[in-house]
């Protein structure tokens, strides 16, 4: 990453993460009853009715910040949930223009669901600030 983390990293670094760590492992071990990524943000939902939302709220000024997923979640039902990991993925900058992806993984009991976190911008900005919230 070429840039300095910008300042929705920053202010996320600073504050910890205490409330992802609480919200992942309230949700380790429950049966997911589906799995849908909508609006940048990856949600699953527990077959208690409880959802995990995972997203990249790093967002600061003059980027693009947002998730994909290649898998096809609904082969992720009636498993349990093992596990949320986070894992550099290969640069994709071009020219000018910086392009840096995080693998965001989902372990469960029927394998790995991998999302990408992107983050496009002019070299200034970057990071990845991946944090989990419950609704």
């Amino acid at each position: 990453m070429s840039g300095m983390p910008g300042l929705g990293v920053m202010l996320q670094m600073l504050g910890g993460n205490e409330s992802t760590i609480k919200a992942v492992r309230a949700c380790l071990g429950k049966k997911i009853r589906s799995v849908e990524l909508k609006d940048e943000v990856l949600r699953l939902t527990m077959a208690d009715g409880s959802v995990l939302c995972l997203t990249d709220n790093g967002q600061s000024c003059c980027e693009s910040r947002y998730m994909t997923c290649d898998d096809d979640l609904t082969n992720y039902t009636n498993t349990v949930l093992k596990t949320i990991e986070l894992s550099d993925a290969p640069d994709r900058s071009e020219g000018s223009e910086e392009h840096n992806c995080q693998f965001l993984k989902i372990v469960t009991g029927k394998g790995t669901i991998t999302a990408e976190s992107h983050v496009e911008y002019n070299g200034y900005y970057g990071g990845f600030s991946i944090v989990a919230s419950r609704e």
